[in-house]
């Protein structure tokens, strides 16, 4: 699957994307553990799922910052990176390596910005963005010496994807040392925003949509897919198993009453929805926790993984009939 030709790359996905992000933003020493081996087993096992999607983590210090740091111990190390991409390789599986940048002050990533124009004495876009560059082509080439299957230069970049010359440029440079399938993961809402798809191979977004928007959502992603004439995945979706998640599957604060049933019941809702339109080749769920919560735990878990939940069976039976 690690091909060249713009048309062979856009091929790579005319089977169905059957992801699952696997211990996404793992610090130092995280992915080597015993138990992040058991856990992907487990995945492997209890999903059918074909793509492991891995999202090394890299932080700066404020939405503001110019310098992006992803060799601290909040980052896998590059040694256990491969290891694990190898390790997945073997097991028959596909990888997606998605490198996403954070922000240590807690502000969510899309809310990075700078004035459009540079002045004096201010952070300035073009400073960002060598440094973002620099952190993406280190993990693009770990995805040329590893042939992952897909690469995603940045997540949920809501701020900084207007900034269309910048990601041209940006892609330019990693297709220089990776040759593999290229998209970008935007926002949810955001499809439609991003004037720069023409240079990616495949479009994807964050399928974070309530069970009542599914299809009028669905109905403004295929005006943008026809436009562009490319393959679409979603990237990430899911829900927690949180009464009143599902209102916003997106908002990680939801505080409330367990609820296996509603983050089920929103599963069956996307994939009823996504089964409809031919043109939706995939998904990559968020998420599977390398360090798992015993399963006889799983009844009383809030977060999004579906680790003996009610949902992992919805998920492991539409993954299965794809």
């Amino acid at each position: 699957l690690h091909v060249r030709s713009r048309r062979q790359r856009q091929m790579c996905i005319r089977d169905s994307i059957k992801g699952i992000t696997f211990s996404p933003f793992s610090p130092k020493g995280s992915l080597s553990s015993k138990e992040a081996k058991n856990s992907l087993r487990n995945l492997i096992e209890g999903t059918g799922a074909n793509y492991i999607v891995l999202v090394p983590n890299a932080l700066q210090e404020t939405p503001q910052s110019e310098e992006i740091d992803f060799t601290s111990d909040a980052t896998v190390s590059d040694k256990e990176l491969i290891s694990m991409i190898n390790h997945i390789h073997k097991e028959g599986l596909h990888v997606f390596l998605k490198p996403t940048v954070n922000c240590k002050n807690g502000t969510w990533r899309a809310h990075i910005n700078f004035f459009d124009e540079d002045v004096p004495c201010e952070p300035k876009w073009s400073n960002w963005f060598a440094s973002y560059t620099e952190f993406q082509l280190h993990f693009a080439e770990i995805a040329e010496k590893t042939k992952c299957e897909i690469f995603s230069p940045g997540c949920e970049m809501v701020m900084p994807q207007r900034r269309s010359a910048e990601w041209r440029q940006l892609i330019a440079e990693i297709r220089k040392v990776y040759h593999g399938m290229i998209t970008y993961n935007t926002d949810k809402y955001q499809e439609h925003n991003v004037d720069w798809w023409d240079c990616v191979d495949a479009i994807s977004s964050s399928g974070y949509y309530p069970p009542d928007r599914w299809e009028q959502e669905l109905d403004r992603i295929e005006a943008v897919v026809k436009k562009f004439d490319k393959p679409f995945f979603f990237a990430e979706c899911g829900c927690m198993s949180t009464h009143g998640s599902s209102k916003a599957p997106n908002d990680w604060t939801v505080r409330g009453e367990v609820d296996l049933d509603e983050q089920k019941n929103w599963y069956v809702s996307m994939f009823e929805a996504c089964r409809k339109r031919p043109w939706i080749q995939g998904f990559c769920l968020w998420d599977w926790a390398g360090k798992q919560y015993p399963l006889d735990k799983a009844a009383s878990h809030r977060g999004y993984d579906i680790y003996g939940k009610p949902a992992q069976d919805i998920v492991k039976a539409n993954y299965k009939s794809l």
